[in-house]
């Protein structure tokens, strides 16, 4: 599978936006590892969640 995501993207996850704004850390074997603003450092299964990709705004 083909993930259109790189470490230094911001992603929101569209399931639970209250994780507010994260930023992709790593990725190895389909795990997204992201460190969201209002929850921390979760690792997401890219094969169960989706994340959407977003423009930071500062």
């Amino acid at each position: 599978m083909f993930l259109d995501y790189e470490p230094g993207d911001f992603v929101i996850n569209p399931n639970d936006k209250s994780w507010g704004i994260g930023q992709i850390q790593s990725i190895i074997n389909g795990k997204i590892t992201v460190n969201f603003e209002n929850v921390g450092k979760k690792v997401i299964n890219s094969k169960e969640i989706t994340l959407e990709r977003i423009k930071k705004i500062e």
